[in-house]
């Protein structure tokens, strides 16, 4: 069958999708795979085909009265099932396949990110009820994330799939040696990997920082990545109030090798993020030998396991408490490393791309029923 693979703009800067991608895309490579496999994307510049993979770059069309690049391409290539690898999907004639990674916008709608800004609370939901239904299959990491899906959008059950998360492959390989950057950080600090949202929750982590700091007197820093998605001004302000502007790192957006590297000097991550559960920074810590302490949201529990110590995100005291047992409790950081350890490799890329392509396989009885050439000519 012909396979294609959208990925959207496919571009590092997008953080935790493109790692996503990237992993999946990776492993691709390495497998003998019985279908033809096209990937489309956007972007500046033509990426090579090669081995079992082609590239086929979109380029929109500015003024064109209903611009469709990816669907035109699809039926020039005659696919016959495209799978949405990022949440971002298109309106298609083709059967597709459509990875939710979270429908936060109805479990959360107060977040201004999912109802006010860019894409509201309106756009989302008339995206999700149109794609949602019509999908042959959609993916999703958990069974509460398939929970939401039956429940919010009344797909039947048998359509929708539970494929985890796989540990991305570059941090499955043997550790480097620290940063410059990361050696400069004197006292052990706690690394929160993550774009500036609001639904991200920094302000947790800052208030269990001063609460460590001034009643528990531990001489902890904090390591603050990602781009700015427009809360960052106010993040900084925070500090400032709460004065630990010495005691806060702002390292913006970070190349791959370092955040692997900080990942490795960290105290632990920590992660108080209000939404998930399918988040790819905890998987990496497991990876990475870093003691993870995550925020309690539904489906963590499928996702973590016993791999990490939990805390309400609404509860910074919690948060606090958390960071404070694992500095004071012998053996439990080691416990935890080796529990994150198996849980990482439990669940590897090449796991997922073989879920995947058995879901390929099951629908191919039914996609030969009709050509791509003739069903779709006129559109």
């Amino acid at each position: 069958m012909r396979i294609g693979i959208f990925m959207g703009t496919y571009t590092p800067d997008t953080g935790g999708g493109f790692t996503f991608q990237d992993t999946i895309i990776n492993v691709l490579r390495t497998l003998n795979v019985p279908h033809e496999i096209t990937c489309f994307y956007y972007g500046k510049e033509e990426l090579r085909s090669g081995g079992s993979l082609r590239w086929v770059r979109l380029i929109r069309s500015p003024g064109k009265q209903a611009d469709r690049p990816l669907h035109e391409s699809l039926l020039k290539h005659h696919i016959e099932l495209v799978w949405f690898v990022t949440p971002i999907c298109e309106a298609v004639d083709v059967p597709f396949i459509y990875t939710v990674w979270d429908l936060q916008h109805r479990t959360q709608p107060y977040f201004p990110e999912v109802s006010v800004s860019g894409w509201t609370w309106d756009n989302r939901e008339r995206f999700y009820q149109y794609v949602l239904p019509r999908a042959a299959y959609v993916i999703t990491g958990t069974q509460a994330g398939k929970n939401e899906v039956m429940d919010y959008y009344r797909v039947p059950a048998e359509r929708i799939r539970i494929l985890p998360f796989p540990t991305p492959e570059d941090v499955l390989r043997p550790s480097t040696p620290l940063t410059p950057g990361a050696a400069a950080i004197k006292t052990p600090y706690l690394l929160y990997p993550a774009q500036f949202w609001p639904h991200k929750n920094h302000v947790a982590l800052l208030l269990a920082l001063k609460i460590l700091v001034e009643r528990e007197q531990l001489d902890f820093s904090v390591v603050l990545t990602g781009s700015d998605q427009g809360n960052q001004k106010y993040i900084r302000e925070t500090v400032a109030e709460l004065g630990l502007t010495e005691r806060v790192h702002f390292l913006g957006f970070v190349p791959r090798k370092e955040l692997i590297q900080l990942y490795q000097g960290a105290f632990a991550l920590v992660f108080p993020s209000f939404f998930g559960p399918d988040n790819l920074p905890p998987l990496e810590a497991f990876a990475l030998g870093c003691p993870v302490i995550a925020a309690q949201v539904p489906g963590a529990d499928e996702q973590l396991g016993d791999a990490v110590l939990r805390f309400d995100p609404k509860d910074e005291m919690q948060l606090a408490a958390a960071v404070k047992k694992l500095h004071a409790t012998p053996g439990l950081r080691e416990t935890l490393k080796q529990r994150g350890h198996i849980r990482a490799r439990g669940r590897t890329a090449e796991d997922y791309a073989r879920d995947m392509l058995k879901i390929v396989d099951e629908f191919s009885p039914i996609r030969r029923c009709w050509s791509s050439r003739e069903a779709y000519k006129h559109t």
